[in-house]
């Protein structure tokens, strides 16, 4: 694999850490950077079985590298859009679980790329934005089809009208993290999650990844149905067996509140 400067790969057992090394540009993302995760989560450490996204200095990601805005005409527009939807399908329907540690800004593209993580694990100094709006621009890494997801359309249209940002606990109440951490404590907590993630089954981490969000998309009768089928299939595994028959004779893990 042959991988830009700004995009390193560190392997940590079931675990690999992708981070975003452009800490001079805040993390901006240009094309070179963009295609460097599109290789890393298409072939991803054969060893890896759940990815940590991570980034050098104190932010996340501030966008869209502007020196990336080339003059361009409608259709090539549209097919450097396209490019940055191909890779965060990549990432957000990969293989691979994604937790992603968010610190600093995580603006524009910045956002469209955590949003493509599956967890999002967010400490103080975080700060939301779509500073597009202000630009006379429009989201076109996947905005505006996964932020109302979580926040809602009239929130995204709020930060797209007004220039609104939130802050790390604005963020974490709407959605856009699950866990809110204190300073320097977002890659261990990422970590820890990541760590957990690779120890469930195979089978039930795809049904997860790929299942799961189809169903909660489809028609109700599909999405039951779609659910009966993923369960039969998940519960008939070997190592599904194997879990029950640990913790029906008390070797299995119970649940708990932390």
């Amino acid at each position: 694999m042959t991988l830009p400067e700004t995009v390193d790969v560190e392997e940590r057992g079931e675990v690999a850490v992708v981070r975003l090394n452009r800490a001079a540009k805040r993390n901006a993302l240009d094309d070179a950077t963009v295609l460097g995760l599109e290789e890393v989560f298409t072939s991803p450490p054969a060893g890896a079985r759940a990815i940590v996204l991570d980034a050098v200095g104190d932010h996340f990601s501030a966008g869209l590298d502007l020196g990336e805005l080339a003059e361009r005409d409608a259709f090539e527009g549209m097919a450097h859009s396209r490019m940055w939807h191909r890779v965060f399908e990549r990432i957000e329907r990969g293989d691979l679980p994604v937790v992603a540690v968010l610190k600093g800004a995580v603006v524009g593209g910045g956002l469209e790329l955590a949003c493509a993580a599956h967890i999002r694990v967010a400490e103080p100094s975080t700060f939301y934005a779509l500073p597009e709006g202000q630009r006379g621009l429009f989201v076109g890494g996947g905005a505006s089809v996964r932020v109302p997801k979580l926040i809602g359309v009239h929130r995204m249209a709020d930060m797209m009208l007004t220039g609104r940002v939130l802050d790390a606990d604005e963020g974490a109440a709407l959605g856009l993290s699950q866990y809110r951490v204190e300073a320097g404590e977002g890659l261990a907590r990422a970590l820890g999650l990541a760590e957990k993630i690779a120890a469930n089954s195979p089978v039930t981490n795809f049904a997860v990844l790929q299942a799961l969000p189809r169903i909660a998309a489809a028609d109700p009768d599909q999405g039951y149905l779609l659910e009966s089928l993923m369960a039969a299939v998940a519960s008939s595994s070997g190592e599904a067996k194997e879990r029950m028959k640990a913790f029906m004779e008390g070797r299995g893990a119970k649940v708990a509140t932390s």
